[in-house]
């Protein structure tokens, strides 16, 4: 691939905190009653993962991140290798999530908006920027023109500026994709992140470390 919601985040609350490659922790099987506390979504969200998709990190300002679609119905492909059109093995650099056609997008982190993406495999697509983080959102309804992404009352374009669990778009089937699902892809400082991993590190801030 080329380059339930939670409280959102504040015009104030910085970038995410610096990623530590290797930092295991095996948190979920330990919630035990902390699952009553975190948020439904999140919860569901992170049980559904792969169990090899730790790392996760201790970190409590991971209780900022917002899980990004709002109707989640499932994950339908994973962070790794997948087998492509062809049938060889391609990598996959984010996190497919399943949900209804105009499913409501939420940004993850507040941030700036440094690309809209039109056209490709993406199809239409916003990259925005949070500090040494980018988050990519793929295969969104709407329409992209003149560089401004538009679907309904959302109006998005590089170079705005948009808070933590703000609006952002809809689910859609733009691009190369099979049904409706938002493609969630994120780079620290270049590399890509196992977007799983993220939010085990959310969920495990949610419940206190």
């Amino acid at each position: 691939m080329p380059w339930g919601c939670f409280r959102a985040a504040g015009p104030g609350a910085g970038s995410p905190p610096a990623w530590v490659p290797g930092l295991q922790s095996n948190w979920f099987g330990r919630l035990g009653a902390w699952n009553r506390l975190l948020p439904l979504g999140l919860l569901l969200a992170v049980a559904l993962l792969p169990a090899r998709a730790a790392p996760a990190q201790a970190e409590p300002r991971w209780r900022r991140g917002v899980f990004p679609v709002v109707s989640f119905f499932g994950y339908t492909s994973h962070f790794g290798l997948r087998a492509g059109p062809g049938g060889a093995a391609q990598p996959h650099y984010g996190l497919d999530m399943a949900a209804p056609l105009g499913s409501p997008i939420r940004n993850w982190w507040g941030g700036v908006v440094s690309n809209v993406l039109a056209g490709g495999a993406c199809g239409n697509g916003l990259v925005i920027s949070s500090g040494p983080y980018e988050h990519l959102y793929c295969h969104l309804a709407g329409e992209v023109i003149g560089g401004v992404y538009r679907s309904g009352q959302v109006q998005v374009a590089s170079g705005q500026r948009l808070q933590g669990g703000e609006l952002i778009g809809h689910v859609g089937i733009t691009g190369r994709t099979t049904g409706p699902h938002l493609h969630w892809g994120i780079r620290y400082r270049g590399q890509w992140l196992d977007p799983a991993a993220i939010l085990r590190a959310m969920a495990m801030a949610r419940r206190g470390g």
